[in-house]
């Protein structure tokens, strides 16, 4: 049974699933389609073209699926697309995509999105994300499984942050971050991995010290990223046992464009 308050405005053309809970004064506009089991808070607005799945919630005064904020910008058809089971607190805003780009800001599963954060267009964010008060991504940012971003970090457009990394608060982040590094500051700065976010999410000891061990070779050698590169490839062909972890920083650091905090 439908839980909509008398005071949502739902234009008769989108799509809400039968159980799909909206509060007072939320708007809904024409090219929205809602899934199952998922809560739209009070004083939302969701417009332009936009899916939502399945058992989100969403937190009142949130901004979701509005036009990007860039000039380029000339009313082409682009959406967002939000996952499933995801937690979006107060005043977010998120955008849909531009032509330039895939045209789809993406939000996958089982994100935690605190308040006031912003996913500017184009945006692709994995999964099981944690995303602190007051983050702002710009444009063309890619966000990597499991990472977390602490309150207020700012993100350059086109940067791509690697699965399992994580940011102190107030980090600003102008290059790419590889995968399990953390980082701090302005401008960021590397720490290490993220040893303790690794072993809650059940990597071994011999994992982590595979990864210490790539640290080391990446911030610690005195190679060049060139040269630090080959050598995370050795290291990943010969230790067969965490070869697959190895992998996902080799295979972030030949696909990045802007340099890595370093």
């Amino acid at each position: 049974m439908s839980r909509i308050h008398p005071t949502a405005l739902i234009d008769p053309k989108a799509e809400l699933a039968d159980d799909v809970e909206v509060g007072a004064f939320t708007i809904i506009g024409a090219d929205v389609q809602i899934d199952r089991a998922t809560q739209i808070g009070a004083h939302v607005v969701l417009a332009g073209c936009m899916r939502v799945g399945q058992a989100n919630k969403v937190a009142p005064f949130c901004s979701l699926g509005g036009p990007p904020q860039d000039k380029k910008y000339q009313g082409e058809p682009t959406r967002l697309e939000i996952g499933d089971r995801n937690v979006i607190r107060e005043y977010c805003y998120f955008n849909t995509g531009t032509a330039q780009d895939v045209g789809v800001t993406r939000i996958r599963n089982d994100n935690w999105i605190m308040g006031y954060v912003h996913i500017a267009h184009d945006c692709q964010i994995g999964s099981n994300t944690i995303i602190a008060n007051g983050v702002q991504l710009a444009g063309h940012v890619h966000l990597g499984d499991w990472a977390i971003l602490g309150g207020l970090t700012g993100v350059h457009q086109f940067v791509k942050i690697g699965a399992h990394a994580m940011t102190g608060a107030h980090t600003y982040l102008s290059q790419d971050l590889p995968p399990y590094v953390t980082c701090s500051g302005h401008p960021a700065a590397a720490h290490g991995i993220n040893s303790e976010g690794l072993r809650r999410r059940g990597y071994s000891e011999d994992a982590l010290a595979a990864l210490r061990q790539a640290y080391k070779v990446l911030y610690r050698s005195g190679l060049s990223l060139s040269d630090a590169q080959q050598a995370l490839a050795r290291l990943r062909d010969e230790d067969t046992g965490q070869g697959a972890h190895l992998d996902i920083l080799v295979q972030f650091l030949a696909s990045t464009s802007r340099g890595i905090v370093r």
